[in-house]
């Protein structure tokens, strides 16, 4: 009876209220409630979903995108009901998903609406306008008109033909084809011409053409043949002539006569060609999703609004209707409407003043105490916690007073405080499958990819029959980390060492505690202790220049008691030579037979024969010497054998008693020392370190042999060191270098297989092609130590052998004495390939190694089950002993066999023999092979040979070494011996396999057939897990998230069932938590994790955490017409919103986006919705300007090469972008689209000193271009490295110019560091932003008299108001300047309504301007609010926001007059200083309790130096980039920006706090007045006047630029009537002028000063 009764009563009470509020209802309508609406659209022209179908099932498996082509196509003949976009993306996500499991499809369908695979199809429209561009023909095929359009200007032509790939335009049809075929040497566009091209018998020998570039990312068709010719098919899926060519190249492939590749194009103009669903998503703009949008409650404490009217605008439907469901203050409103329909119109404007009266941005102190806690209260018992706290901190404004108003349970706040004992209060965490995510850096597209990588991985898994409890654990495990050190154990008697820190009478004065190692220092001193910490060994061959050099360097720091202990291996190149010639043996009967010693070997012996008889300091003396004679004879190369006799006679000659020439001569004779010579070398060849010349090892950790490579070496090892003296691991009895050696010493190093950490190893998954029962991998037998029993083997080396190769079968055989030598844990499996004409004794080669690896494990079991394990022992041992002979004898007699049949007899005779001597049956193999077929062998090992290429990525007739999964490809040049397998196996056990094995191990195998858990299924089990997992790009890091409680405070979602699992802390009340939230409910509603999210929110609040509305724009199916073919794409829709609040409009968008504002009719950065009048949705569409390409180069042993210049372009035009290399963290970036990029260095100084190096694991190779592929939305991060030329190691990249000479005219210095980059670019200066008009009035300028240099003039705006203010600001400054002027804005703020006027100004009134951009880095300190975004964007970037060829800029505020020529201040002598600042006046007496810089602690800092302001400075960009100023500026910010207190005016403070690093030249007075500071008695000789806010008076800028500056109004109506004309709108009657501002308080409150009083903007 209670609750209808409650219910009856309320709804009167409602009634009633709304029969008060309607008495006011002309005023409630005239208020009702306005929504918000943003979209964000890619810059390239849409793309087809069906293509992106395409894509995106081709990431999870390649054979995917050919199954999709094929199912799409017998779907055309089965149903045709797709008369919506709707519809169509039904269908297309149905034929998609049925290739997919049941979560990968959910994934699947998600990304399908979110767009994600469309740059894949860009960068394919690139590839597609080269390739038509390639062929003149088909130049001019494509200038013909489609389906009767009109030809295009010869002027959009070269548009398009310049830019098309910078933009990702889509290429046009060519002459109404839709389809084409490239084939390096001509284009098909008719099938007929394609099947002439393939029957033609000279296809394959016509070479008149390179063939096209076959990329990584292209679809090639299985059934393709590696080195058959080329074709690539461009054209759309549903087309009729995609269907033609496909099936003809198809046939073709599976004869093996062609390599057929599909790069999936849709030409512009062929949509009306691509079937009922073909073109879906490309005929309107693509609008993406996965960003937010925030609106922020604005701070009017200084009324910067524009105060003209809006005249016109478009206006939209709403798109979105209002959701009823939603409570407000308490009422469900579509319970209500359900109930009393007949009062609708009460109902909704009794919710409309509901919601206008909800909003708050201030609470009382009290109430906002226990917030943070009243809020997880009520995310915890909602009942959907995830929806529920999306609501509350996206519409935080409007619902923190219900919130404030809760009443706590104990119970939350209590476990949340106790929980906060063990993290920060505030703090976010979240992990995925247990590795830590960066929740500042998620987006979206991040988070889709890396749950698709866990799922894909989770569904091979279970096909594999592991338990999905396992699976789980598999994909939760935390790997090693990466950081695990090998040290090469060098520990031998070659080793000289020239001092014993521990046994030398020259230390005994020394200090022997280690303990004093933890003694603090000062920066570069070392600790000098009498103990061997450092032991500096380098490997150096003693005849060559840098052999000598390191020696001299050596007894340089030796004789400067460095506390280290030097020693040095010594080595001959020459002999190494013939080492590696004769199979890694001593060839003692060529040395035997050597007339004449090489130099290397003969210093070696002498050496040793001064260190034996007169000790190791003279022997050390004479190598010095070798190099001191050298020199005196003034001969540049290495020493000759009369240097080093001489050296060795007057070394020796004070010591020794007999002549020293009859010594001499007699170890000559009778090669004394020669064996311990040649052992030294032998010892360095299996170290592995005679390729890289001189090298060091401290402590066995590598490096190069330089001086600032051992000092860089030593403050590596030092930590390490202390680290284990503190923990008491290390004493002073401890044998340092024993102990190092002992725990992670390996006896070679190989660069290939131990990474530095910049390139990352070659990984492949092996996992789908284990599961295929036609994989190659499948019927695969393996080799294993005779020593071991056929068990478990956790690392599988697959050796891929070109059969016709001497080295590949050097590998073979290196192979094999591996396994001779014992591995308990690894075995081999061997994948031959041969070309079609290979000879048959190579073919009857494979087919006995296979017969004997098949018989291997088999025969081993029978001898080890039935017989003792010594003779299995012997058995295995005596098949590796067969297969070693037998590679011998046939490399020895048949690598260069003619292959005729004769010969073939001699081999099999030779198996018989080799079989019968080593104990094996001859008669199993003259059984097995009387039935040898050659062509059933020859395409089984075709087949091989597309299984390397295409699944494992190698180079065609590369042999390589397949370590579960990790690839080492071996090209000429390189060897890789048994120890290098051995080294291989110990690292990959180590860092990937162990536990992965030791979770294998625990599985208990179920619904699987015990006949199947052999040894071969368990191994191969884990060489697919840990081949698959190491392509995971995951967090190594880890967070312990069980040890918070979540009984009362946490949202824990259960799915046994899911592979997915988060754990998160979230500060629901947090920038971070607003994202979040959105992401956790994608996952919860397409995935279905099991989540356990932890509240964490802010105990004791003192201001509102959150002060703005926020929305995560998210696609759905919706975003597809249900009526027509439209795609409308995601929005932001903001429903409701407060009326009389000022907004400001952010975007959250990923990482690598820049994005700009593209239609905005209101200023966004000043949203009042008061002011719509009628419009009940304010419209603002943003577009995706470019995507960023970041990266950081690096310098070996050297400081990042900073003002290294790079430029970044296609083949056919490399400079399309270019940027310099900042010196923090060797940091670069550049706008690219989607494509294929190739990064050079500029020409000039840059390209004068470095070259790149190859990316290419342990390559010490270099290369001219780096290709980088842009393929999806996440941008790029490129590491690289560069090293000098040689020769100019010592040359500095960045040459100042002489700053005596500031008096002369910088044009003409052309010494200076870019001169020579200067001249080449400056073709390149105009951007690609600037307008067709803008270009057209630098021409029109020169005719109406604006001659002489250019004026280059930089300035920043955000708001109508400060544009306003910018466009006076240009009037003015053309008015009273003489020469050209340029000005370049910095594009990121500006709205689209300048954007659209400032071509039409920059015509009328003659001058260039280009719009500039430039992302904030990532590992620079964040500003979250705007205005100090802006404010930064003044000073932190200006070496790399302007292309290089600009010298000198003059940065001018928007709100400033110029009443001066400008040419005066470009001009201007900054003697030899980067910047030239204003300093502040002080002649207006009543601010001076303003003036901050006066006391405390700017007065301390200053020290006499003035402090300027920032409104107008002149930048020399080329003294600013000689002396790295904009590294020193951002390393300042850097350290002073995280605390809250500092740079509280950061455009200004910065460059006044850093002066005394970053000179300033103080200009003149005149050149900067303004009313805050200066008095009015120097107001008639200022050159410029600023409208500096008033921190006294808080006077709105717009009235105080009416009272001040008399051109102004005039200024003001001629800006207003131009950009009216352009608009077409009316200008409002001149207002009258502004009588002057009385002050209000002279005295003013010093205490309370804000940052925006002392602002500039």
């Amino acid at each position: 009876m209670g609750t209808p009764f409650r219910s009856r009563f309320c709804l009167l009470i409602l009634v009633l209220l709304c029969i008060c509020i309607c008495s006011h209802s002309v005023s409630a309508e005239n208020r009702r409630p306005k929504n918000v609406q943003v979209a964000l659209r890619a810059k390239w022209s849409g793309t087809p979903v069906l293509l992106e179908a395409g894509e995106l099932l081709s990431k999870e498996w390649k054979d995917h995108f050919w199954d999709f082509i094929e199912s799409w196509h017998q779907s055309i003949n089965e149903d045709t009901d797709s008369n919506t976009a709707k519809d169509c993306i039904r269908k297309i996500a149905k034929y998609g998903k049925s290739l997919l499991g049941e979560t990968l499809a959910s994934v699947f369908e998600f990304s399908l609406t979110l767009r994600s695979a469309s740059p894949r199809l860009v960068l394919y429209r690139q590839l597609a306008e080269e390739s038509l561009s390639s062929f003149p023909l088909a130049d001019d095929i494509s200038s013909n008109p489609v389906d009767g359009g009109i030809p295009e200007s010869n002027e959009t032509t070269n548009i398009k033909k310049s830019e098309p790939r910078l933009l990702g335009m889509n290429p046009r049809s060519p002459g109404k084809r839709c389809c084409w075929i490239d084939t390096g040497g001509s284009l098909f566009f008719d099938v007929p011409e394609l099947l002439s091209w393939l029957q033609s018998t000279n296809v394959a020998a016509d070479d008149t053409f390179q063939q096209p570039e076959i990329f990584e990312f292209d679809h090639v068709h299985p059934d393709s043949t590696t080195g058959s010719p080329i074709a690539i098919l461009y054209g759309a899926l549903g087309t009729k002539c995609f269907k033609e060519f496909h099936i003809s190249l198809v046939e073709a492939a599976r004869k093996g006569k062609v390599k057929y590749a599909v790069r999936p194009v849709l030409p512009s103009g062929c949509e009306c060609n691509s079937g009922p669903c073909g073109s879906i998503g490309a005929e309107e703009p693509l609008n993406l999703g996965g960003y937010g949008v925030e609106l922020a409650l604005k701070n009017m404490e200084y009324k910067a609004m524009d105060d003209t009217a809006i005249k016109k605008g478009v206006t939209l439907e709403d798109p979105h209707t209002e959701d009823l469901s939603q409570e407000v203050r308490g009422f469900i409103f579509s319970k209500i409407l359900e109930r009393k329909p007949e009062l609708t119109s009460e109902i909704m404007a009794f919710r409309d003043y509901l919601l206008s009266s909800t909003v708050s941005d201030t609470l009382e102190v009290w109430e906002l105490k226990d917030l943070g806690h009243q809020t997880a209260q009520r995310i915890v018992h909602a009942s959907d916690p995830l929806q529920s706290m999306q609501e509350i901190n996206q519409n935080f404004p409007s619902v923190v007073s219900s919130l404030s108003r809760m009443k706590l349970n104990d119970s939350i706040k209590d476990e949340i405080i106790a929980n906060q004992r063990m993290i920060p209060p505030g703090k976010s965490l979240m992990a995925l499958n247990g590795a830590l995510i960066n929740i500042e850096d998620i987006d979206i597209y991040l988070l889709v990819d890396m749950v698709h990588q866990e799922l894909s991985l989770a569904d091979q898994y279970s096909k594999l029959k592991i338990p999905l409890s396992t699976v789980r654990k598999l994909l939760s495990v935390v790997p090693p980390s990466e950081s695990f050190i090998f040290r090469v154990d060098f520990r031998s008697p070659h080793v000289y060492y020239i001092n014993n820190l521990e046994e030398d009478a020259m230390y005994k004065r020394w200090r022997s505690n280690i303990n004093e190692l933890l003694m603090p220092v000062f920066p570069g001193q070392l600790h000098y202790i009498r103990k061997n910490i450092f032991h500096a060994v380098y490997i150096l061959d003693p005849a060559s220049l840098c052999g000598l050099e390191t020696i001299d360097t050596i007894i340089s720091l030796f004789e400067n008691n460095l506390p280290l202990r030097f020693g040095v291996i010594m080595y001959s190149a020459k002999l190494i030579e013939k080492i590696e010639a004769n199979d890694g043996e001593l060839p003692l009967a060529q040395l035997a037979d050597d007339s004449g010693e090489d130099i290397s070997s003969l210093i070696i012996r002498l050496f040793i024969y001064i260190k034996e008889h007169h000790g190791t300091l003279m022997a050390f003396q004479f190598l010095s010497n070798v190099n001191k004679l050298r020199l005196d004879s003034f001969e540049e190369g290495t020493p000759e054998r009369y240097h080093v006799e001489r050296a060795f006679v007057e070394t020796i000659l004070p010591k020794e008693k007999s002549p020293p020439q009859d010594t001499l001569l007699k170890l000559e004779k009778e090669q004394t020392f020669n064996e311990l010579s040649q052992e030294s070398s032998m010892f360095v060849f299996k170290l592995g370190l005679s390729k890289l010349q001189c090298c060091l090892l401290m402590n066995g950790l590598f490096h190069e042999s330089s001086e600032e490579a051992l000092m860089n070496a030593i403050n590596d090892e030092l930590p390490r060191i202390q680290e284990q003296v503190y923990f008491g691991h290390i004493n002073s009895h401890t044998n340092i270098l024993d102990k190092f050696l002992l725990e992670s010493g390996i006896q070679r190093y190989n660069p290939k297989i131990i990474a530095d950490g910049k390139v990352k190893p070659k990984f492949v998954s092996l996992s789908a092609s284990i599961l295929g029962k036609e994989s190659v991998l499948y019927d695969i037998s393996y080799l294993h130590s005779p020593e071991t029993v056929d068990d478990l083997k956790p690392v599988t080396h697959l050796l891929a052998i070109g059969v016709t190769s001497k080295k590949g079968m050097k590998l073979l055989r290196e192979g094999i004495h591996y396994l001779i030598d014992g591995s308990k844990n690894a075995r081999i499996g061997v994948l031959f390939s041969a070309e079609e004409d290979t000879n048959l004794p190579s073919l009857y080669f494979v087919k006995v190694f296979e017969i004997t690896a098949s018989s291997y494990s088999f025969v081993s079991f029978f001898f080890r089950t039935y017989f003792s394990p010594s003779l299995c022992f012997v058995y295995k041992k005596g098949v590796l002993q067969f297969l070693d002979q037998l590679c011998s004898f046939y490399e020895r007699e048949y690598m260069q066999a003619s292959g005729v049949t004769e010969s073939t007899q001699a081999l099999i005779d030779k198996v018989f023999e080799l079989a019968d001597a080593n104990g094996l049956p001859s008669k199993d193999y003259e059984s097995a092979l009387s039935g040898f077929s050659a062509d059933k062998l020859r395409m089984h090992l075709n087949k091989v040979i597309q299984f390397l290429c295409r699944q494992l990525g190698l180079e065609y007739g590369v042999n390589a070494v397949i370590t579960n999964g990790r690839v080492i490809q071996l090209l000429d040049g390189n060897t890789f011996l048994s120890h290098d397998l051995h080294l291989l196996e110990s690292l990959e056990l180590k860092q990937r396999i162990k536990h992965i094995v030791e979770i294998i191990e625990g599985i208990k195998w179920e619904d699987i057939d015990p006949d199947m858990l052999t040894s071969k299924f368990i191994s191969d089990i884990v060489m697919a897990i840990s081949s698959s997992m190491s392509l995971r790009d995951r967090n190594p890091e880890s967070a312990r998230f069980e040890i918070l409680s979540a009984e009362y405070s946490a949202v824990v979602l259960q799915n046994d069932h899911s592979s997915i699992h988060i754990d998160a802390v979230i500060d629901p009340l947090s920038a971070s938590g607003q994202k979040l939230s959105s992401l956790l409910r994608i996952l919860s509603k397409y995935v279905q994790p099991s989540m356990r999210l932890v509240l964490n929110p802010m105990s004791s609040l003192v201001d509102l955490p959150l002060k703005n509305y926020y929305r995560y724009v998210v696609p759905t199916m919706d975003d597809f017409s249900s009526t027509d073919h439209t795609v409308h794409g995601p929005k932001a829709f903001f429903v409701n919103m407060p009326l009389s609040k000022t907004l400001t409009m952010n975007l959250d968008v990923p990482e690598p986006w820049l994005v700009e504002s593209v239609v905005a009719v209101h200023d966004l950065d000043n949203i009042l919705l008061e002011n719509l009048a009628d419009t009940r949705t304010l419209q603002a569409v943003f577009e995706l300007e470019a995507l960023v390409l970041t990266g950081h180069c690096s310098e070996k042993d050297h400081e990042p090469p900073r003002g290294l210049q790079l430029i970044l372009g296609t083949k056919s035009s490399p400079h399309m972008v270019d940027t310099l290399v900042m010196a923090n963290l060797g940091y670069w970036q550049m706008k690219v689209f989607p494509g294929v990029w190739y990064l050079q260095l500029a020409p000039g100084r840059s390209s004068e000193l470095y070259v790149m190096k190859e990316d290419a694991d342990g390559s010490q190779g270099t290369t001219l271009s780096k290709r980088i592929t842009i393929n999806d939305l996440r941008g790029k991060l490129v590491h690289m490295e560069v090293v000098k030329k040689k020769g100019k190691e010592h040359e500095k990249l960045l040459v100042p110019s002489d700053d005596d000479n500031h008096s002369t005219n910088k044009k003409g210095n052309q010494n200076g560091w870019n001169s020579n980059f200067l001249k080449w670019a400056s073709g390149f200066i105009g951007g690609k932003d600037q307008s067709k008009k803008g270009e057209s009035t630098s021409r029109e300028t020169r005719s109406v008299g604006r001659h002489g240099q250019t004026i280059n003039i930089f300035s920043v705006a955000s708001g109508h108001l400060y544009e306003r203010f910018l466009k006076i600001m240009i009037l003015s400054v053309l008015k009273n300047t003489h020469r050209p002027v340029k000005f370049w804005f910095i594009k990121n703020y500006l709205s689209p309504q300048f954007k659209d006027v400032i071509p039409h100004m920059a015509c009328e009134y003659g001058f260039e301007y280009e719009l500039i951009t430039y992302k904030w880095p990532t590992w620079l300190h964040k500003q979250k609010e705007k205005q100090r975004i802006i404010w930064a964007y003044k000073i932190l970037f200006l070496d790399v926001i302007f292309p290089l060829a600009l010298e000198k800029v003059i940065f001018v505020d928007a709100d400033q007059i110029v009443r001066a020529d400008m040419g005066e201040l470009y001009d201007m002598d900054l003697r030899g200083r980067p910047l030239a600042y204003t300093p502040f006046c002080d002649n207006n007496k009543e601010m001076d309790g303003y003036r901050f810089w006066k006391h405390g602690f700017w007065n301390d800092h200053l020290r006499g130096r003035p402090y300027h302001i920032s409104a107008l400075y002149v930048v020399d960009l080329v003294k600013f980039r000689e002396t790295a100023a904009g590294d020193q500026l951002r390393v300042f910010y850097e350290t002073l920006s995280k605390d809250p207190n500092s740079l509280s005016n950061l455009d200004q403070d910065l460059p006044n706090y850093a002066q005394h690093m970053v000179p300033i030249f103080s200009l003149p007075q005149e050149w900067l007045w303004c009313e805050s500071w200066c008095g009015n008695a120097t107001k008639s000789k200022a050159k410029t006047i600023d409208l500096c806010n008033n921190p006294m008076t808080k006077e709105p800028k717009l009235q105080g630029a009416k009272r001040i500056v008399a051109e102004w109004p005039d200024l003001d109506l001629e800006a207003r009537q131009f950009t009216a004309k352009i608009l077409g709108e009316n200008v409002e009657p001149r207002e009258q002028a502004v009588p002057p501002l009385q002050t209000q308080d002279k005295t003013g409150d010093f205490s309370s000063e804000d940052e925006e009083s002392k602002a500039e903007l």
